[in-house]
């Protein structure tokens, strides 16, 4: 008996993946629903959406970033009767067993709580570099075609709906980063496995461009990861947000000035700060976690 599974996917300003993306979809060998979350794209992203009859678009009035966006797909999703989430970035594009076989995992064991494929590179041959990163990390290889790791990144995710039902939805506080790390803390917090599928496989065509911007933000909500991860005692939490105040900047001026090592670390010190004078709210946060 198949099982009902909506893929979704966030599009913003995404007119160069999109049509790749979608197509794909339409070649799976397993039987799924498509809905898509428009982040208010600014290019032709809707317009390619709606030339698929048959994918479900949500348009969103602002830019809701990444979890948010998610969340109102999930919920959408859940509200059908998903037995099975896959979320999926717009750049980039499956093949026709790639879901089949996630799925066919994800029966075997209902420990399983999120369920990657292997990520390629856009050439289909080399592994993404930042998932290889996260593959290399495994803790566990559980059979030929199964491996346990700590995190791996969200670019494509089958979440059985029980462990949604469980775990909840993405975290607001967070804003385009950070959001899947927290998430894994909390599945794994609740006794799943993350895991990846070597059967399946995705094409993820990025290019990682360094930006001072993008890394201060990722490194504050890193920080803020580490005091949210009830994974860990709260002051252990804390201690371990604390050391990255420190060990963030350290890391980044292999690529940065003097300068702008300095600025990251007083503007992480100051979020820290910040973070420790809201106690109260994160101790509320993490118990909502449990």
């Amino acid at each position: 008996m198949h099982k009902k599974v909506f893929i979704i996917i966030i599009s913003y300003n995404g007119e160069k993946w999109l049509q790749k993306n979608l197509e794909s979809l339409q070649q799976s060998n397993y039987p799924i629903q498509v809905l898509v979350v428009d982040n208010h794209s600014t290019d032709n992203s809707v317009a390619i959406i709606e030339s698929f009859t048959n994918i479900q678009l949500i348009k969103s009035d602002a830019n809701l970033g990444f979890g948010k966006a998610n969340n109102l797909g999930i919920k959408e999703a859940l509200k059908q009767e998903a037995d099975y989430v896959f979320l999926l970035n717009q750049d980039t594009w499956v093949f026709p067993d790639t879901i089949g076989s996630l799925v066919l995992v994800a029966e075997s064991n209902k420990k399983y709580g999120i369920l990657s494929p292997l990520h390629f590179s856009n050439d289909a041959t080399v592994l993404d570099e930042n998932f290889n990163t996260y593959w290399n990390r495994k803790t566990n290889e559980i059979s030929e075609n199964i491996d346990e790791v700590p995190f791996v990144n969200a670019a494509a995710w089958l979440i059985p709906k029980h462990v949604v039902e469980q775990i909840g939805y993405f975290e607001w506080m967070f804003q385009h980063y950070g959001e899947d790390r927290n998430y894994v803390n909390r599945v794994v917090f609740h006794d799943y496995k993350v895991v990846i599928v070597k059967a399946s496989k995705i094409c993820h065509d990025r290019t990682i461009v360094r930006n001072f911007k993008k890394d201060m933000l990722q490194s504050k909500f890193q920080i803020l990861n580490a005091i949210l991860n009830v994974n860990h005692s709260l002051f252990k939490s804390y201690w371990n947000g604390f050391i990255s105040v420190f060990g963030l900047p350290k890391y980044f001026f292999k690529y940065y000035s003097l300068l702008q090592s300095l600025e990251l670390f007083f503007s992480l010190l100051g979020y820290f700060i910040g973070l420790k004078i809201k106690v109260f709210s994160i101790l509320k946060t993490r118990s909502s976690y449990k």
